[in-house]
């Protein structure tokens, strides 16, 4: 069998990057797609040699990019524009951006879409970019564009990764306080590799929640990371209660971003950001990492332990 020509917008990005170097792994043969502006050169140096120019918000760059002279078998979407790391992102990217790329998509034939969404995506209207994930779901079943949908929970690892600065203190910066789905981003570029190279055409047209084999709080992270690192963590919030409940909401009020965020924190700690399906992970990709094991990989990737 022929190996997969896999198309990857978001390839730049710290998520995006990872899946690259999965997919080169797993032998397929990937493009990458990036802006006219983007630097390369991380890509080039894990084995990229496939670009095209390609800008979400742009219709006519998607589709030269997607071409079905390219013969692409498959493309993954981890693109994120609520975070804004990169000029030119921005809320849009996740609505009217995916959109575009889908179509494009669509247009060109290309027989699989494996989009990164997020766990419980579809129960959390009140918080946008969240819920803007939900919406491009249904909108590829709209579309009839056949994909595969991850939703993974909260990342361990975040850009720019907050955790590591303050662990090798012995403190565990938190966000959150109730208890919700979680995974490290390494896991989640695996699993988005498999899905596009080697899960099943039955599969399709489906989301799979992906996450570690059971929910974590802050007490449970604590735990991990002390069992791991042989030493006393302790846990401190990263924005204090008072600013949580009360500053945030009020300048919520001026700020899309910092709203979308506090509804986020406000949506999560109520305990909905769960996987209901489990089992369905475990089948498609084998045993579910436990905590333990995904607090020690990240530790020694990081050079910690």
């Amino acid at each position: 069998m022929k190996n997969k020509k896999v198309i990857v917008a978001g390839a730049t990005g710290m998520l995006g990057s990872q899946i690259v170097k999965e997919l080169l792994q797993q032998g397929a043969e990937v493009t990458a797609m990036v802006r006219a502006s983007s630097n390369r050169s991380a890509l080039t140096q894990i084995g990229v040699k496939n670009f095209v120019v390609g800008d979400m918000m742009d219709p006519a760059s998607l589709k030269q990019a997607l071409s079905p002279a390219h013969g692409f078998d498959v493309i993954v979407a981890s693109a994120a524009g609520y975070t804004r790391r990169k000029k030119g992102d921005g809320p849009t990217t996740d609505t009217v951006g995916y959109q575009n790329l889908v179509d494009a998509t669509k247009a060109a034939g290309i027989p699989r879409f494996v989009l990164i969404s997020i766990l419980e995506s579809d129960k959390a209207r009140s918080v946008p970019h969240f819920y803007n994930k939900f919406l491009i779901e249904k909108y590829l079943k709209e579309k009839g564009q056949p994909y595969i949908a991850l939703r993974p929970g909260a990342f361990l690892n975040q850009t720019p990764d907050f955790i590591l600065p303050k662990i090798t203190k012995g403190i565990l910066p938190t966000f959150l306080t109730g208890t919700y789905g979680i995974i490290y981003t390494p896991q989640l570029a695996k699993y988005t590799s498999l899905a596009a190279v080697s899960l099943p055409d039955s599969v399709l047209n489906t989301s799979i929640d992906v996450g570690w084999d059971h929910p974590v709080n802050e007490k449970i992270l604590q735990a991990a990371f002390a069992g791991v690192l042989q030493k006393n963590i302790e846990a401190k919030p990263i924005i204090p209660p008072f600013v949580v409940n009360h500053v945030l909401p009020f300048i919520g009020r001026f700020s899309e971003k910092v709203k979308d965020m506090y509804e986020m924190i406000r949506w999560i700690d109520t305990g909905v950001y769960i996987s209901k399906n489990q089992q369905r992970q475990k089948e498609l990709f084998g045993e579910l990492p436990t905590v333990e094991e995904s607090v020690a990989q990240y530790c020694r990737d990081n050079g910690l332990i």
